[in-house]
């Protein structure tokens, strides 16, 4: 390969970018030109050229520079030296050192040094001294050559620049080291970047901050176009993580280090102790200097460096002990390449190239290599399809007006689309993995190896992609497996952080600004059991204040605060107001009886409840006399009917059951009739004589006194409770009663009652009361609705508690808790505050001391509630009516199966001679002579039913052998002499 060396030192030149133009205006068309002219044509053709000449404008003294110079040249033998890449044509190169000696330099390399005939032009630069209009009178000269593609530049501001050119004349840029992520595909089509984007490295130290669960960070970057860009993105990307960025410290290019040293030291009195490093490589070792002097490297601090300071690295070789001092504990993220025998050997052979001035090479020497074959492998299958190289003339840039410019020497390269699609359809295998872009041209799979310096070295603690997010794995293993980006799959190796601790640093202080923690608490007039003025220090009292004191007694560190009163003091504050207060900064907590509602989450951090609430309707109680028929009262009318009338149904049942089996159940008339009264309520006290014999009369009285069991103990549960109680004043049953009513209601002030009822339950303002206070609670209820009062209140439980135990029960809750909610201390918005205090709640709540302090404060007098009427607790049909309904249905079976069963008997009966039955018996009286005469008549039917069982089963018995006997007479009769 065919190398040509042009060096230049020009003069340092500093100026305003108006006297950069008026030089440029200056200079002659001649100058800037620097050649002379051909005639343009409309379109010029070129067939595949034997020697494609490559120009590259590379800054060599910069840290990616001296690791990426090696590398490019090394990429230029090999791929001349490839007959299956562009066969039979050499690439020939020409580098220019501009030394980054500001714009006079440069232009002197650019118009003594014409690129004349080359197709491929690289551009890998820096110019921290140039401005982006250099830049892009750069890329006008660069265009002039007619070059299909640009490589380069490695810095993203300029890339910004250039990109506008490349569109315009429809020529590919392919940058190894310009990692914007705002170098969309969108609004530079032609842009195409061949290392990682910052945007997944922004994603990656998001990930690593919600692993640490840390909710705050405070970002120091390079005000430039890659610095400010970048920082969006892990806004952004933190954001999702339930995570922020605080404060976004941000200094010029060039920054002296005063002004580094007062950033640090500016950042140093904030709360906030994770810092996002997003700098170039040379400045990060000035930041990590300043912040040692600063004491900002000892434990408690965390420091994530973005992959230049892993570039800078791996550029020294070795790296100076006093170097490694300075950053030990930092985090550090690098591109992760994987560890194939072909890095291997690239590596081996660079290390034997090695100068002074490249002890080391980064991970863009590997990129560099990359790009290199990806230009030329594109260009390869470009060529091979039949494509040809052609410029034509823009009709945008004739120069129309006599402009000294001559912008008509630029050319649009006719096939730059196809060759731009070539270039992000080729798919090989380079040294940083496999080259291959995603439909938003970024490169596939981007991955990084997250490490900890420490020692004399930097340790791999895990990997990062975009695939399954943190892992100790590779990112090849895991791409063989599905995706899992689960916060349980998430895992990294142990670190160690500055101050060699294991320890992983809470992240935040309180800011060292002498401020103490401003308070909030509210100047209560009633239940001041909960939160009260008090004279001695704090100068705050109650149970929320002895809560949260033993809180936070139990964090690992002083919290220096002051509690300031919020309320005029002659009434409740509103504590809506007092949680806007905290969310505009005006204090920095709320503590207090501060409840958890929604529209407070939405603007506040709340902890763990310290104690569960809800809102309650409440209602006076009053004592009420027995009267001489309070026996009557448990059951309904409807309910004694039914029962007296089953008790006479069960005993007639029973009596059917046993007349023909059970002496006792037979008799006169009037006998029977007293047994079967007698029978029926003697069942209600288990008190029957009468014993039962049938199957049938056993089953239905066994189900019966389960029956009678069962109202007996309901009667007595109810009564008792009748002549025991309290009962209500008023008809209220619960909030749905309140809900349809339309008389007032009474709620505590600055409560959030009102808004609850009006807005959610809507019922019309006119009708809430507002109680100032605890008396004020007990003369409305006494009075009334109809003397001024209201029928009922709504307040939330805590309180009521309170109210029930300092009137001695006078007033109760009716219903249920309709709402669910529960009191907690309120901080702002991602104050890491609000998590550490509600662990100590936790705690609080584990080891038994919050109910000690629930005890000390508000231990009161335990008041049941009432039932709410008297007629409540009668017990009515609807409560038994499946016990009757069971036993009704026993009862009737038994009747049809009797039935059954002497209908069977009774039709074995047929009339007989009364001759026959003088015969079989005649001791029989007369009146059993008509019933077997007489069949057919009811009235035998009914003397049948009342004989004996005995003796059914004695006539049936003398029928069977008188039948047995004739038919044995028939059938010797019949047979022959």
């Amino acid at each position: 390969m065919e190398v040509l060396w042009v060096t230049r030192h020009g003069r340092m030149f500093e100026g305003r970018v108006l006297l950069l133009l008026v030089l440029f205006l200056w200079i002659p068309a001649q100058v800037v030109v620097g050649r002379t002219r051909t005639t343009i044509t409309n379109s010029t053709t070129s067939s595949a050229p034997r020697v494609l000449r490559v120009g590259a404008l590379f800054t060599l003294n910069s840290i990616i520079g001296r690791s990426a110079k090696p590398a490019l040249m090394a990429a230029f033998e090999d791929v001349n030296a490839d007959s299956s890449v562009l066969p039979g044509i050499q690439l020939k190169v020409i580098l220019h050192d501009t030394n980054c000696s500001g714009f006079v330099g440069t232009m002197e390399v650019l118009l003594n040094h014409n690129l004349l005939g080359s197709t491929v032009c690289f551009i890998a630069r820096e110019m921290p001294d140039a401005s982006g209009f250099v830049a892009a009178k750069l890329a006008l000269q660069l265009m002039e050559d007619e070059v299909i593609a640009a490589i380069g530049p490695q810095s993203s501001g300029i890339a910004h620049v250039i990109s506008h050119v490349v569109n315009e004349l429809h020529v590919p840029l392919v940058s190894f080291g310009a990692t914007d992520p705002s170098l969309s595909s969108l609004q530079y089509p032609y842009f195409v970047r061949s290392t990682q984007s910052d945007y997944y490295q922004m994603h990656a130290i998001a990930d690593l901050v919600d692993y640490y669960r840390w909710r705050e960070v405070i970002a120091i970057y390079v005000d430039d176009d890659n610095g400010r860009n970048g920082i969006t993105v892990l806004g952004d990307a933190l954001s999702k993580k339930r995570a922020k960025i605080s404060y976004k410290a941000a200094f010029p290019p060039g920054a002296l280090k005063k002004d580094i040293s007062d950033l640090l030291n500016g950042v140093n009195l904030m709360e906030s102790r994770v810092f996002v490093l997003h700098v170039n490589p040379e400045t990060f070792l000035n930041i990590f200097t300043i912040a040692n002097k600063l004491g900002m490297m000892n434990s408690g601090y965390v420091w994530i460096a973005s992959d230049a300071l892993a570039s800078t690295l791996d550029s020294l070789d070795p790296v100076d002990p006093n170097t490694m001092n300075l950053l030990q504990g930092v985090l550090v993220l690098r591109h992760h390449t994987p560890d194939t025998n072909e890095k291997k050997s690239f590596l081996s052979r660079m290390k034997r190239l090695k100068t002074k001035e490249t002890p080391s090479f980064n991970s863009y020497a590997l990129y560099a290599y990359d790009t290199v074959w990806l230009v030329a492998r594109a260009l390869d299958a470009f060529l091979k399809k039949g494509s040809v190289v052609s410029f034509s003339s823009d009709p945008k840039l004739l120069d129309t007006n006599g402009s000294m410019l001559h912008l008509q020497s630029l050319r649009v390269f006719d096939d730059g689309p196809s060759f731009l699609e070539t270039i992000l359809s080729t798919n090989f295998s380079g040294l940083t993995g496999t080259v291959q872009f995603d439909i938003e041209r970024n490169r596939n799979h981007p991955a990084y190896d997250i490490l900890n310096i420490g020692g004399s070295g930097m340790r791999r603690i895990g990997y990062w992609s975009n695939y399954s997010g943190l892992s100790v794995v590779t990112p090849e293993i895991l791409y063989k497996k599905p995706p899992n980006t689960s916060t349980s799959s998430q895992q990294l190796y142990g670190v160690i952080w500055p101050g060699e601790t294991a320890a992983k640093p809470r992240g935040w202080v309180f800011p060292n600004n002498g401020k103490p923690l401003r308070i909030a608490v509210p100047n209560r007039v009633s239940y001041k059991e909960f939160v009260s003025k008090d004279k001695n220090p704090p100068g705050v009292r109650g149970y929320c204040i002895d809560v949260f004191e033993a809180a936070i007694n139990l964090l690992p560190y002083p919290v220096p605060r002051e509690y300031i009163l919020f309320g005029p003091g002659n009434r409740n504050p509103s504590y809506d107001d007092l949680a806007s207060q905290v969310a505009l900064n005006n204090y920095d907590a709320a503590v207090g009886d501060v409840t958890i509602v929604p529209n407070r989450t939405r603007i506040l951090d709340f902890t763990q409840p310290y104690m569960e609430s809800g809102l309650v309707v409440v209602v006076p109680v009053k004592e009420t006399k027995s009267s001489p028929w309070s026996f009557l009262k448990p059951f309904t009318a409807q309910m004694w009917c039914v029962t007296g009338a089953f008790f006479i149904f069960v005993g007639t049942v029973v009596w059917i059951l046993e007349h023909r089996h059970n002496p006792e159940f037979r008799g006169r008339p009037k006998k029977q009739l007293m047994t079967v009264f007698w029978f029926s309520f003697s069942t209600m006290f288990f008190s029957h004589r009468e014993n039962t014999v049938s199957g049938l009369g056993r089953l239905v009285l066994i189900i019966w006194l389960f029956v009678v069991l069962i109202i007996n103990s309901s009667y007595t549960a109810s009564l008792t409770s009748i002549l025991t109680v309290q009962q209500l004043s008023s008809q209220i049953e619960g909030i749905d009663s309140l809900i349809s009513g339309t008389q007032p209601i009474g709620i505590q002030e600055g409560s959030f009652a009102r808004k609850y009822l009006t807005e959610e339950l809507n019922i019309q303002p006119s009708r809430i009361v507002t109680l100032k206070n605890m008396e004020a609670y007990i003369d409305a209820l006494e009075k009334g609705p109809k003397d001024g009062g209201v029928v009922a209140v709504v307040d939330e439980l805590p309180y009521i508690e309170i109210l029930m135990s300092s009137t001695n029960c006078k007033v109760r809750t009716v219903g249920q808790e309709f709402t669910k909610s529960g009191w907690g201390f309120a901080f702002q918005r991602d104050s890491p505050l609000a998590v550490e205090m509600s662990t100590a709640i936790l705690q609080l709540s584990e080891n038994g001391d919050l109910q000690k302090i629930h005890d000390k404060w508000l231990l009161k007098h335990d008041c049941s509630a009432p039932d709410n009427d008297a007629d409540l607790n009668k017990l009515s049909l609807s409560s038994f009516w499946g016990l009757f309904l069971i036993c009704g249905i026993a009862c009737l079976l038994a009747l049809v199966a009797f039935s059954i069963r002497v209908l069977c008997q009774y039709t074995k009966f047929s009339p007989e001679p009364e001759q026959d039955d003088e015969e079989t018996s005649p001791n029989r009286p007369t009146k059993g002579k008509r019933l077997f005469r007489s069949t057919t008549s009811f009235r035998d039917l009914i003397y049948f039913v009342d004989k004996k069982e005995k003796e059914i089963k004695e006539i049936l018995r003398q029928k069977s052998k008188k039948r047995r006997r004739n038919l044995s007479l028939d059938g010797q009769s019949s047979s022959p002499t």
